[in-house]
Order: structure tokens, then sequence, then C-alpha cells
């Protein structure tokens, strides 16, 4: 069987392609937006990729097969070339989400991670615990997880890890992605508004939601922040499931922070210590997020306390506060946190871990929410523990940046390019300072050519 995924490079829909090669069926794709390190692993596992959405990808042509079903992703929408070819054709076509449930989770107990922040981090995080508890699980996650090298897998066990994400599925399908999976266990980790070209309110996100949790089956388990009141009002709304919550100070799953940067934390089980955690990640999301996996993978069979020391050897996901070199005690990270409140947990993270030595941030507003403005008031405040910020306003961002950088008290200023960005970044840095690049996208690379620029500066000397 030949498949034709549109969007393929999008770290989801790469998921799904790697999965159904492994599967052994023939897989190619396209996309508009090719760049590491998921083109390099589709092309290592021998994916073609095809350069932007044109008819000619999804034509007959000599030599070539007909194409036996197209996977379509959520980016993709009428008017585009290779949608319209699809449809006029006709072609089979089915959603990411769909192919995935109906294909590859039926039959599997599904562990489907939801929440607005730390989707990625819990999802690699459990699939790593049920991994080292010997249960070889496969997993899909919306990124490439340290410990794994690979987004996704197949596995050999009959636990199945996914990242379940909460935007929509397709063009011609607005149910939320996670829907689609069906999951015997599933952790909502947090909830809060996003994706605002999606949801007009929070409340939209919580009926969304709320349909994931209809679908958890009584003999199964939701995995739930003691925090957070929005998910309370889910719940509210009807459960059907047991539910076990988790939390700093409170919840069935309980931490006490042993380090203020969350870097060693002890754990309790219904008030029962279980023992103590030390591990390289940092920050009070990070324990959120370690007690989430964990309450996963001890109610999909894993024994818990067996699995304490295996937070130690865990790799986080590239682009998680990835540091990506460092060049005469300038540190330099890659970080994926888009929304104000993973931005400010993030940096109270590392302030935590280097005290009073200068944060420099670089962010670029790339999501949809960012672009829209949706989130303008609230990131000031996000960057609270930041010393400087430099905020890429390109010339087609719809609002004034000056609406972040104005409220920074003289920390903040903007760039039009991402050279004028690297370049002042560049004049600020010192030595002992430590500069965070916060995106969603490629952000041009800019953290490695800063890493490079800073090596270069030192060559010169």
């Amino acid at each position: 069987m030949r498949l034709h995924i549109l969007g393929i490079c999008g770290t989801f829909m790469g998921g799904v392609a790697a999965l159904a090669r492994e599967q052994g069926l023939e897989v190619e794709g396209s996309d508009a937006n090719v760049y590491p390190p998921m083109s390099t692993q589709l092309e290592a596992l021998g994916i073609r990729l095809m350069d932007g959405y044109t008819a000619e990808h999804l034509a007959p042509s000599p030599g070539r097969e007909k194409i036996d079903l197209v996977v379509v992703g959520n980016a993709m929408t009428r008017g585009n070339p290779a949608i319209e070819y699809m449809l006029d054709a006709p072609l089979r076509y089915v959603s990411g989400p769909q192919w995935l449930g109906e294909t590859l989770l039926a039959g599997r107990e599904v562990l489907a991670v939801a929440g607005t922040h730390g989707k990625t981090t819990t999802t690699s995080l459990l699939a790593h615990l049920l991994e080292q508890a010997g249960l070889a699980p496969g997993f899909l996650v919306g990124g490439v997880p340290g410990n794994f090298g690979v987004s996704a897998r197949l596995g050999s066990g009959r636990h199945f890890v996914i990242e379940a994400d909460e935007y929509d599925t397709a063009f011609f399908d607005k149910r939320s992605k996670f829907v689609h999976y069906r999951p015997r266990i599933a952790i909502l980790n947090n909830l809060e508004y996003d994706h605002a070209d999606i949801f007009p309110d929070v409340a939209a996100i919580q009926r969304q939601f709320h349909h994931l949790v209809r679908t958890v089956p009584g003999n199964g388990r939701l995995i739930v922040n003691a925090h957070d009141e929005r998910l309370a009002e889910v719940l509210a709304m009807g459960c059907w499931t047991p539910v076990e919550t988790f939390g700093i100070g409170r919840g069935d799953w309980r931490a006490e922070l042993l380090a203020a940067d969350g870097s060693a934390f002890a754990v309790y089980r219904h008030g029962e210590p279980l023992g103590e955690v030390r591990w390289p990640l940092l920050g009070r999301h990070s324990v959120m997020n370690a007690l989430a996996a964990l309450a996963a993978a001890a109610a999909a069979g894993a024994d818990p306390r067996a699995l304490l020391p295996a937070f130690a050897g865990f790799e986080s996901v590239k682009r998680r506060m990835e540091l990506v070199g460092e060049v005469d005690g300038v540190r330099v990270y890659d970080d994926f946190a888009h929304h104000p409140t993973a931005i400010a947990t993030t940096l109270a993270g590392l302030r935590a871990k280097v005290g009073g030595a200068r944060i420099l941030v670089a962010l670029e507003p790339r999501s949809n929410s960012m672009r829209m403005g949706a989130h303008a008031a609230a990131l000031a405040p996000s960057l609270a523990d930041a010393d400087a910020v430099v905020f890429l306003h390109r010339p087609e961002l719809p609002w004034e940046a000056e609406r972040v950088t104005g409220a920074l008290d003289g920390r903040g200023r903007t760039a039009p390019t991402v050279d004028a960005l690297l370049a002042d970044l560049r004049a600020q840095a010192r030595p002992g300072d430590h500069v965070v690049f916060m995106s969603n996208g490629g952000f041009e690379n800019a953290p490695r050519r800063f890493v490079s620029a800073l090596g270069a500066a030192t060559d010169r000397r």
C-alpha cells in the first residue's frame, strides 16, 4: 500500500509517516517547511520528501505506482492545489489522527497525554518509564526524545503512548485530534487558553477536553493536575472513570521539592513515601510532568517505586531547554516555549538554577495565537526572570511589539530580522550569561547561528 502524506514534516505527521514505514508501507509526502530534525529523521527512514503542495505530487506518472491513500495534515486547507486535486480526482483520503486511531491504535492499550503545556516532555518521559519497566511501548511524540532518537515507533509491547493534541484534526474534521485515540489511561496535564485561530474562548477548549474524557472507559484511569481549576470544571461536566490527581504539595501523587530548581524532589502516593528523584530537568513544571508520567506508568502496571531511579537517565526532547553550545562562558539554549505560562515556568526554573547570573531571551512570536496577539498582554509578565529580551518583530506581525517591550522596564527591545536580533544579542552577551531562544518554529536556526557567531568572535581575538 502506498501512502502520500500532506504536511509530512510536521512533528505529528512525521511520526505518522515513521510508523507507517515501520509497518512496511510505501510512504512519501509533501511539505512546504522542510527542516531538521524531522526532515533528517524522515530521510534516514528512506521516505521521499517533495517540496511544496502541487497536483503533480499526487497525479499518476510513468513508472510511478498509484497512490492508494492520502493522509491529510491539519495545516492543509481548501484552495491548496494538492487538496483540490485530491478531491477532484477523487483520491481516497483520511486525516492523520483517524488513520492512526483506526490502523495502529485499535487493540493496543493507549496512554494519551493531553494538556496545554508539557505534552511532548511528559509523553517522552512516560515512554521512557515504560521502556525501563520492560514493557517495550510504542509511542508517537511531537518531537525527538533523547532516549529514543526517533519521534515514533511501533514497539513490541501492548502499550502505546501518544501525545494527545487538542488542535483540530483536519479541514474536514474540526474535532480535536485526541478524540480519535480512545485511550484507556489519559493524562490531563493542564488547561489554558491557546490556539486562538481555532477556539473562541477557554470554554470551547474545555468542551473538547470533555469529549476526550467521555472516551476513557470505566476500567481505565484519568491522571489529573490537582492544581488546575479548569480541569476540575471539565470533570464536573461528567466523569465515568476513576481519577487520580497529582501536584506539588497536594494530590494522590504528591511531590515535595528538595531543591528549589526542581532538580530533586520526594514522591508520595496516597501519603505513602515512595522515594526521591534526582534528575537533570529544571522547574516546577518539570516536576509536575514527572508526577503525571509516574502515575500513568503505575496505572499501566509498572512498579512506581522501582521506576524512580529511571528519572536520572531521562534525556529530554530536543528543543526543550536544549543546551546547544557554550562559548567563552556564554551558555546558549534552544527552547520550544510559545505560551506565556510555558515561558514563565521555563525561565523560573532556569533562574532557580543559575541564581543571579544574567538571562537573555530571544523571543519569536511564531504560533498562530502569538501572531494574532492573543497572548500579548501576558507576555511581559511572563518574562519577569529575564534580564534582557530581544523580541523578533517582523514587519508582517499585525500588532505592535512595543506592547511587550514597553512593559519590560527598559529590559526589552525589538529586532526586525533574525540577523538584527543576533547582532543585538552578540553585543549584549558576556561570560556567565545564559541565552535562551524561544520559538515553536525554525527561528532560522538562530540558536546554532548564535553559537557559531560567538565562536567566530573568539577565534578573531
